[in-house]
């Protein structure tokens, strides 16, 4: 599904245009970003595909989404 990371106020933010929602993100399962799992304010967890660190933002990526 397609996702875009961006920068919302101060804070990271996930929006899915398919569902038309955004959520913060609220943790970061790895040090970096990309290659790893977010996780959302609403309980939703990204698998997030490798990108270069220093990818700028907004950036829109596909991800699976893992709802608990």
């Amino acid at each position: 599904m397609k996702v875009t990371i961006r920068i919302t106020g101060d804070a990271l933010s996930a929006y899915i245009p398919k569902k038309d929602l955004e959520e913060p993100i609220i943790s970061v399962a790895t040090e970096d970003l990309w290659g790893g799992s977010i996780l959302l304010r609403n309980g939703w967890r990204l698998a997030l595909p490798h990108l270069p660190q220093d990818t700028r933002l907004p950036v829109t990526v596909e991800a699976n989404i893992r709802r608990h």
